[in-house]
């Protein structure tokens, strides 16, 4: 499993650290049931996602902050369907955090306060995501709490496929 972010990671975390500040700066494309569409920069530099907010965290009583899953494409053609999970906190490298969707498991691997998944298991997940009904990712964080969240998956095909075409 990898452990290095490779530079469109880094790309992406650039990116993504802004996810909180967001609504000033990306532009909003559309919502499709539970997901949203936004753009990001201009040009070969625009980059374009798919977003959805965690509905369920736990445990109840710890600080996740922000939880976003997003499915980001860049104009520049580095990734058309990249999966990733931000959350308010630091992951644990070591305890590599899991995309559920129905009976699948999907291993993520964690730089900071983000979770990625290896190229080869991308392609599978982004076609349960289109096809399922919820998704779960368990996480552990630097300080040891377990954390679970869930993901509705009400428009994520529409999203997904909207985000992609806009960045071609």
């Amino acid at each position: 499993m990898a452990r290095w972010a490779p530079p469109i990671l880094t790309m992406l975390a650039v990116t993504l650290a802004a996810a909180p500040m967001a609504a000033a700066q990306s532009k909003a494309i559309g919502r499709y049931n539970d997901w949203r569409v936004y753009t990001e920069g201009e040009g070969r530099n625009m980059v374009c996602f798919a977003a959805v907010e965690a509905s369920d965290k736990a445990p109840k009583a710890a600080e996740h902050g922000e939880v976003t899953f997003y499915v980001s494409a860049f104009k520049s053609g580095a990734a058309t369907s990249q999966p990733s999970l931000r959350v308010g906190y630091t992951l644990r490298a070591d305890l590599a955090p899991a995309a559920i969707v129905g009976r699948d498991r999907f291993p993520m691997y964690a730089v900071g306060q983000e979770a990625f998944f290896p190229d080869d298991r991308e392609k599978p997940l982004l076609e349960a995501l289109k096809k399922g009904q919820e998704l779960r990712v368990e996480a552990t964080s630097v300080k040891d709490a377990r954390t679970a969240y869930h993901f509705s998956l009400k428009g994520s095909r529409d999203a997904i496929d909207k985000a992609r075409a806009l960045c071609r």
